[in-house]
């Protein structure tokens, strides 16, 4: 495949996040839209701000469906759109008090936390273990992990490819000093492995089946086995402890798109190349293979997370050991806008 536009690969650097459904149906194919059992969702007197919404080109369809939009508006409130290249500077966002919510992969919100930031769990992204993986060249001497010992590996810091590359170097019996690390973004890392700057690219999709099905690679692993975890969204304390029924309707909105894409992975896939402009075998290849789901953040879900953050506090990449149960709220707190 030929990426069309370095701009849009730079759009795309999501940190595996959901490939959220859509479709150009109308309002008749979400009925949960306009159930008119949807609970109000005022709980403030400034609840008719509007959200400020974070996301990457890869969850694009979360404003180009419009059923959020629907759903707040009908409350009086806006939704106002803020695209990132990568999860990092979401959550950047998110600390500086820009934004409100957005969904990041696994890693991000570690690395936000140990800056300071003061963020809330608010629901979690299903796991998609064969949407990420390890791309060699065609003709590589590489045939395994272990064969990783010493060579360059480009991805993405503080990324879900980061701590993958950390689970399957465990695996093989090596360390993370037993490679060099090439911190780059998708766009760079992509060019960085092509011109023969990188032994090995880490890296999830759609750009991993992009570098499937559109250069001469192969894949040495993938997350099957490893990956528990697929992302979260991501919320500021300020936002969930003032707008609870809010947030959960924004939540029930994005779980609804989940349902319906797991049912129409062929228009998810016809809409994502439109927004995406990528070769329509690779969007496809990675729709096909998505797991689709959004569930609540279970104390199982968080001693995962834990364990993250741990290792990375191990290999020295955060300042700081954290505790990720310091993002959660008091019970009756988070019954406000948990998921059921």
């Amino acid at each position: 495949m030929t990426l069309k536009r370095r701009d849009v690969l730079l759009g795309l650097a999501g940190l595996s996040v959901p490939l959220i459904a859509s479709s150009c149906a109308n309002n008749a194919s979400n009925p949960t839209a306009n159930s008119p059992s949807a609970e109000p969702v005022a709980t403030t007197a400034a609840s008719g701000a509007p959200v400020r919404f974070g996301y990457q080109k890869s969850t694009i369809i979360l404003k180009s469906k419009g059923d959020i939009e629907k759903r707040l508006k009908a409350e009086g409130v806006e939704v106002e759109w803020k695209e990132f290249p990568a999860g990092p500077p979401l959550l950047e966002a998110l600390n500086a008090g820009a934004i409100d919510i957005g969904p990041v992969g696994e890693s991000p919100p570690i690395f936000a936390q140990a800056a300071g930031g003061d963020l809330v769990y608010a629901a979690a992204i299903a796991p998609n273990p064969k949407g990420s993986g390890v791309l060699v060249r065609e003709d590589s001497p590489i045939k395994a992990v272990a064969d990783l010992k010493g060579k360059k590996v480009t991805f993405a810091k503080g990324s879900s490819a980061n701590y993958l590359i950390v689970q399957l170097l465990e695996k093989a019996g090596l360390k993370y000093s037993d490679i060099q690390p090439i911190y780059l973004p998708p766009a760079d890392a992509r060019a960085a492995f092509v011109q023969g700057n990188a032994d090995a690219w880490v890296i999830w999709d759609p750009f991993y089946a992009a570098g499937e099905t559109g250069i001469k690679s192969r894949v040495v692993a993938d997350g099957e086995g490893l990956n528990k975890i697929g992302g979260y969204y991501i919320t500021s304390r300020k936002f969930t402890t003032e707008r609870p029924k809010l947030l959960k309707a924004i939540l029930e909105e994005v779980r609804n798109l989940e349902s319906w894409s797991a049912q129409n992975r062929d228009e998810v896939a016809s809409v994502l190349v439109d927004a995406l402009k990528l070769d329509a075998a690779a969007v496809k290849k990675a729709t096909q293979r998505r797991q689709f789901g959004l569930q609540p953040v279970t104390d199982d879900l968080l001693t995962e997370q834990q364990k993250v953050a741990d290792a990375y506090y191990d290999l020295k990449l955060i300042p700081k050991k954290i505790s990720i149960r310091d993002t959660v709220l008091p019970p009756d707190k988070v019954a406000a806008y948990a998921l059921s």
